[in-house]
């Protein structure tokens, strides 16, 4: 059901159709790409589960059997990824080649990597930043380093792709704020770091885990509402004047006064 729930938007993307949805776009948005990307038209209709998908391409958004092809590619990473978490925490190699295993034989996630949803593309995200925050408290000991600014970074990218994709990815942006808390803490209370230097370290985490994932945000919706230029059926649930810049929508080009 959920495939031809993504699916469609997936389409209504490549069509530059307006629709509304209760998930934020940057997932729709990836798995439409992925189609225009690989061949895709955008023209099958989704109508209910089950349907055959004949002559269309669908296999650049779904990749059931080519595993580097998007949803699958992205469901893939999630095996190396948790390797490196757990290797980076444990510093254990029997640990972290279990963690592997496991996720390789995870029928769960097998399962979910095969079809055209937005749970493989949240999980890459949210896994991927867990792991660049995991990297980055490995660089405590050299801070503002290119390695350091690097992990820190990416990690803001990521939490903003985690809540691009699901709203779900708020956990783990909680879960990244309370280490940072932490680790702020923690430098708070040595008395050999001056306030000065105090004050960068929370300038650095303030512009990389709260203003580079809000701008990234923002601009996820920005290109969404630039892509959906055409009137859909999505129109309704916004105003009139929303409505009269939508291309073949009954009010376009209608002067409507606020």
């Amino acid at each position: 059901w959920d495939e031809t729930h993504f699916g469609k938007m997936g389409s209504y993307y490549i069509n530059r159709t307006f629709f509304f949805d209760v998930h934020p776009p940057l997932g729709k948005m990836l798995i439409g790409l992925a189609g225009y990307l690989s061949g895709y038209d955008g023209t099958f209709p989704f109508q209910k589960p089950g349907d055959r998908y004949e002559q269309h391409n669908y296999m650049g958004m779904r990749g059931v059997r080519l595993y580097r092809l998007f949803c699958a590619f992205l469901g893939s990473c999630l095996v190396p990824f948790a390797y490196l978490t757990v290797l980076e925490l444990s510093k254990s190699l029997p640990a972290a080649l279990l963690t592997a295993f496991i996720l390789i034989f995870d029928t769960g996630c097998i399962t979910l990597s095969q079809y055209i949803l937005l749970d493989p593309i949240l999980m890459f995200f949210l896994m991927g930043a867990v792991l660049s925050m995991v990297k980055c408290n490995t660089c405590a000991d050299r801070p503002f380093s290119i390695s350091w600014w690097f992990w820190l970074s990416l990690t803001g990218v990521n939490l903003a792709g985690a809540m691009g994709v699901k709203f779900v990815g708020l956990f783990v942006v909680l879960f990244v704020g309370l280490n940072t808390v932490y680790d702020l803490w923690d430098l708070l209370g040595n008395l050999s770091l001056s306030l000065v230097m105090f004050g960068k370290h929370l300038l650095a985490r303030v512009l990389c885990l709260i203003l580079l994932p809000l701008a990234l945000y923002t601009a996820m919706f920005a290109v969404h509402f630039a892509v959906l230029n055409k009137s859909g059926p999505g129109d309704g649930f916004f105003s009139s004047a929303f409505q009269s810049q939508l291309i073949g929508n009954n009010l376009h080009n209608v002067s409507v006064p606020e």
